[in-house]
């Protein structure tokens, strides 16, 4: 029990961190009396108390982490947390511990499904806490403690490759891994302030701007109004979301290097960025195309509008939603749902198997097929000019054999357990692909409350699949991983 000290011990620092963000809801709910406050007090103390007397127990026992280490610290933190950060919800709207524990997974792995009804009538407090999830779940609280790590003679490189997600995860973008964590916040926080001023001057209240910033920059979808986007009916909110959505759904290296360098190049080499745009502008494009020659609705303006928002909305995998697009001809949400497979960039607070796997793959096809016609012909597979290594494409293979066999597995698990097929699938791949609303029972208008806990509970485990990127948490469970 010994060996796993280390880990405890810095689990135990991240533990009493994430405490101390449990204070601003407590203190927006002091502020405005919404009869949260006891909520907190008793979340915060339990948070903050476990964790000193994980660190009081484990204190002596800090060294550097084993890339096993790693592994284990990042599972622990996706599935601990959560049981702390539900403990509002299940202290104030007296959820079970199976519907809170999937809300707080939904907020922290930025998928925005939720199981509450009635949100315009929660303590403000409570929705800005689901936010918060969504935001810190956004870049990932391990890559924020990557930059206090070292400072406590912990080294955070194994950490950094366990949570990064995306296939090139030993790119470095700073020669100390530390100031790339601290460099990535500090550009996430400023698109965040960039994006909740533009929320505000488009015409929502300060405490919505905040709380759809949080949802938008995490790519989380969670919303203060059971009518999301609906709520306003405003284009140029809408047209703020659309924008910083985008942007959520770009790789935050990229970012990061035109900030620190000050020029636009680093947007130009990525070479995610011009797959991830095309794709969005013609699928946007498309089914306004479509929604209007099949007269959803009257004119090609109102289907671009309302095209626009959700296919950007579910392709980037935030889940927000200006209309109940599950009334729309069935291509058009199942094409929503399968862009939420693989749109989003490596490195961006989006979900899926992400744009830059999917370019391999669709490159490896491609060579398969020159093969076929030239058995003797050298076709190396390039992304960016560089050659992709061999044990990137394999890896990237394996992912993908591994992403199907689970979507179709979980959908089995669901239909068997009495859900039809359309909500079992689209719950897998929302969940999976940490999206959020799906269709059928699960659809934009409906939530996740309708299901029982078991297949709550699959939804559950679909969500931290993809948000550790499978292998991260496949690899925890398997006995080799535990032996000496």
């Amino acid at each position: 029990m010994n060996r796993f000290f280390p880990v405890l011990h810095v689990f135990s620092i991240l533990l009493m961190s994430f405490a101390l963000t449990m204070l601003v809801p407590l203190s927006l709910s002091w502020l405005w009396h919404d009869g949260a406050e006891l909520a907190y007090d008793e979340a915060f103390l339990s948070a903050f108390g476990s964790g000193f007397l994980l660190w009081l127990i484990t204190y002596r026992s800090k060294s550097e982490l084993k890339v096993r280490d790693g592994f284990l610290l990042v599972v622990m933190v996706w599935t601990l947390l959560p049981v702390f950060a539900a403990l509002p919800l299940i202290l104030h709207l007296d959820l079970s511990f199976t519907d809170a524990y999937f809300e707080a997974v939904s907020g922290l792995t930025t998928t925005g499904a939720t199981v509450i009804e009635g949100l315009d009538k929660l303590p403000p407090s409570i929705n800005l806490w689901r936010g918060m999830l969504v935001w810190l779940g956004g870049m990932g609280l391990i890559v924020l403690a990557i930059a206090v790590l070292p400072m406590l003679g912990i080294g955070g490189r194994q950490l950094f490759k366990a949570e990064t997600p995306g296939p090139m995860k030993d790119t470095q973008l700073t020669p100390r891994l530390a100031e790339t964590a601290k460099g990535l916040w500090l550009v996430y926080g400023l698109i965040s302030a960039a994006c909740c001023m533009s929320f505000y001057l488009a015409g929502m209240t300060g405490f919505d701007a905040v709380m759809h910033t949080f949802s938008t920059m995490g790519l989380g979808g969670f919303s203060s109004h059971d009518a999301s986007f609906g709520y306003w009916n405003s284009p140029a909110i809408e047209a703020v979301a659309i924008i910083f959505m985008l942007i959520a759904g770009i790789n935050f290296a990229t970012h990061f290097l035109a900030f620190h360098g000050r020029s636009l190049k680093p947007y130009w080499r990525d070479p995610e960025l011009s797959w991830y745009l095309v794709v969005l502008i013609a699928s946007v494009f498309g089914i306004a195309v479509y929604l209007t020659l099949l007269g959803t609705y009257a004119d090609f303006a109102t289907a671009l509008r309302y095209a626009a928002f959700n296919v950007v909305s579910i392709a980037t995998t935030t889940g927000f939603a200006n209309t109940d697009y599950a009334l729309w001809p069935m291509a058009a949400p199942l094409w929503m749902l399968f862009l939420s497979s693989f749109a989003t960039s490596a490195g961006s607070t989006g979900g899926g198997i992400k744009m830059m796997r999917a370019i391999i793959l669709y490159k490896q096809v491609y060579r398969e097929l020159i093969r076929a016609m030239h058995p003797r012909a050298a076709w190396p597979i390039k992304v960016g000019g560089q050659p992709v290594p061999q044990n990137i494409l394999m890896a990237v293979l394996a992912y993908g054999f591994a992403y199907m066999c689970i979507i179709v597995a979980l959908t089995l698990i669901l239909a068997f357990s009495g859900l039809d097929v359309i909500t079992a699938f689209s719950a897998v791949v929302a969940s999976f692909n940490n999206t959020g609303p799906g269709l059928g029972e699960v659809g934009p208008a409906t939530t996740f409350a309708s299901l029982t806990d078991f297949q709550t509970w699959i939804c559950t485990f679909a969500m931290l699949l993809g948000r550790l990127e499978i292998f991260t948490l496949l690899v925890v469970l398997t006995p080799a991983f535990w032996r000496k």
